[in-house]
């Protein structure tokens, strides 16, 4: 049987980018399966990782450094909305007491030109917290996450290549 009891989490996975960084991702609050893996999108049914691969025309990532040198070499930062919490589980829809990531200092050190939420929960969560004091509104794009299933991989492919027309513009 599962715990569906309330954990207070602090975010574990540093956040990632650069000075090259152009476009920040952001998810809502890492799952239990990134926070073991201690990377972001670590859920093996997350369409994240694939999505990247597909878009950007490349084989499918093996490792974890993999995704990093991927993200940092394509200007692609990315982190959380949500720095600590409580949660159960996974359940974007449990999050309380919620405290926002501070993204001052990704913004101050890369060039970024968009910032993209990773679904619904994030957009809100980002609009709330963080859209005033960064500036920059975001492109709220559909959820990668395996609890998104109303959205199929061809479907996600067509929203999320804006990723790729961003970074060539």
């Amino acid at each position: 049987m599962k715990n569906r009891e309330y954990v207070h989490i602090v975010h574990p996975i540093p956040p990632l980018f650069d000075e090259n960084s152009r476009i920040l991702i952001l998810g809502s609050f890492p799952s239990v399966k990134s926070r073991e893996a201690a990377f972001f999108y670590g859920h093996p049914q997350n369409r994240f990782w694939p999505l990247m691969a597909r878009i950007f025309e490349r084989p499918p990532f093996s490792s974890t450094e993999e995704k990093r040198e991927f993200a940092l070499s394509h200007g692609i930062a990315m982190w959380d909305v949500i720095y600590s919490c409580d949660i159960v589980g996974s359940s974007d829809s449990s999050i309380k007491n919620a405290v926002p990531s501070d993204l001052l200092t990704i913004k101050e050190t890369g060039d970024l030109r968009a910032v993209i939420t990773n679904g619904r929960t994030s957009g809100k969560m980002y609009e709330k917290y963080q859209e005033k004091e960064l500036g920059m509104k975001s492109l709220t794009l559909p959820s990668t996450s395996p609890a998104n299933a109303a959205w199929s991989f061809d479907r996600l492919y067509e929203e999320w290549k804006v990723v790729r027309d961003i970074l060539r513009g």
